[in-house]
């Protein structure tokens, strides 16, 4: 399917409408430059630029990456996650959390494809 023809699921366009207008920010010390619109490269995570960020956001921010929701978490810097579940076993990987924390499930829902989606909220 072309990314830009109309006989993509409605989902997807959606999610490539919502894909498009957002800012990003990729976090790497390799990437020499970036392959999308409104995104910029940052060498290092910084909490502190995170949390000012989060506090004059009017929407929600979204962290994807084991490693950078680790350094996120480990800051306090998040109040919920979101797991998606795919059953696919590959032998090894890196671990969704490497610390301690306490969540309250808020919600689950299953797609027929066979993933789980988890919503959580961190108690602190």
């Amino acid at each position: 399917m072309n990314p830009s023809s109309g006989d993509q699921p409605e989902v997807m366009r959606d999610f490539a409408q919502i894909w498009r207008a957002a800012e990003k920010i990729v976090y790497s010390q390799t990437l020499q430059s970036v392959s999308s619109a409104r995104t910029r490269i940052e060498r290092e995570f910084d909490p502190d630029a995170i949390r000012r960020l989060k506090e004059s956001s009017g929407a929600d921010i979204t962290i994807g990456g084991p490693e950078l929701a680790g350094q996120a978490m480990s800051a306090g810097l998040i109040d919920e996650c979101h797991l998606l579940l795919n059953p696919i076993v590959l032998g090894g990987g890196k671990r969704a959390f490497n610390l301690r924390m306490r969540l309250e499930l808020l919600g689950e829902r299953r797609f027929r494809c066979g993933v789980v989606q988890l919503h959580y909220r961190v108690i602190v």
